[in-house]
């Protein structure tokens, strides 16, 4: 069947395209974005404006076109943080079911750490061992460990790249002192979070999921998107450190000519390298090998394996939208 996965995050809106069945492979056939920064648009009160939800709802409806054209049997939307957090979340869905027709679920941030779990469990096979994961998205750091598909411990903390940028570097170049003591804060903020991380075990695989470890690892000389998924990609505390001493020194501006670096992204890249260092350096992690497999491939295959084999056909509603964890 041909799938259409909705991710209303943080900074962008994504539809992903995939053919996908019960205890295959999942396939992306084709991507498409928007950049809304939803969560630069949620006032005093925690409310996200009412511009804001207008733009999310052409996004979906666009989408659901986009994903009609491109022969979608079912929409699967979820929203992460942004939603999460906004105190007007349950009217603001409502009014996009209303106006699209899509029925977005808003997931836990104990289940993105769940559902990424699963996808890198998935990816890297039973032979890995106890896995460590780690996610850093625009609004929270997601955490697990376990030997199993569902982890021994999953963790959702607010220290998400978006969010810290906004409450810690209103300028740029981000001011060298509070680089300094936002390491600090940080350092406290992790200590207990790991201890519970690291009770059920020490991992023999470390992994970094999504897009910010991707690009530090990209940064630090791993190997492009181009060279496929298969290759291996790893980032290091060394190199790291290293690259967290370069970008802190520049504008937002030449941070997004550098290779591996999207403009939407470039602005919170220095807080999401210092979350990736003061996390490693809090479980004591030296080496992250990175993982193409993420939160979205973690919905398909949960969806999938909640379905009958023969039950997911061509009959089910473009549109409508089911539980996925």
């Amino acid at each position: 069947m041909r799938l259409g996965v909705l991710d209303v995050g943080s900074n962008t809106v994504h539809l992903l395209v995939v053919d996908a069945h019960r205890g295959g492979h999942p396939t992306p056939m084709s991507s498409t974005k928007a950049v809304l920064r939803l969560a630069e648009h949620i006032d005093a009160d925690g409310r996200m404006n009412d511009r804001a939800v207008s733009r999310l709802i052409e996004s979906i409806d666009e989408f659901t076109h986009i994903a009609g054209t491109s022969g979608c049997e079912q929409i699967m939307a979820f929203a992460t943080s942004a939603v999460r957090d906004a105190t007007n979340s349950d009217e603001l869905l409502a009014e996009v079911e209303k106006r699209t027709g899509v029925r977005v679920l808003v997931l836990s941030g104990r289940d993105e750490a769940r559902l990424t779990s699963l996808a890198v469990r998935r990816w890297r096979g039973w032979s890995a061992g106890r896995i460590l994961a780690l996610d850093i998205g625009g609004g929270s750091l997601e955490m697990s460990n376990g030997v199993d598909e569902e982890p021994d411990v999953a963790l959702s903390l607010p220290l998400g790249a978006g969010r810290l940028t906004r409450e810690w570097m209103p300028d740029d170049p981000p001011d060298r002192r509070r680089v300094g003591v936002l390491r600090d804060w940080l350092d406290a903020e992790l200590r207990a979070p790991a201890r519970e991380l690291l009770a059920p075990g020490a991992p023999d695989l470390c992994v970094g999921t999504s897009k910010t470890f991707r690009s530090l690892a990209r940064l630090t000389g791993a190997a492009p998107s181009s060279a496929g998924p298969r290759v291996r990609r790893v980032l290091t505390t060394s190199g790291l450190r290293q690259l967290i001493s370069f970008i802190s020194r520049m504008t937002r501006d030449d941070r997004a000519e550098l290779e591996g670096v999207s403009s939407d992204r470039a602005g919170q890249l220095v807080a999401g390298a210092l979350v990736a260092e003061a996390t490693m350096r809090a479980l004591a992690v030296d080496t992250l090998e990175i993982c193409p497999w993420a939160l979205r491939e973690g919905v398909i295959l949960r969806r999938l394996d909640a379905e009958p084999a023969d039950s997911i056909g061509p009959s089910q509603t473009l549109g409508t939208r089911e539980g996925v964890g």
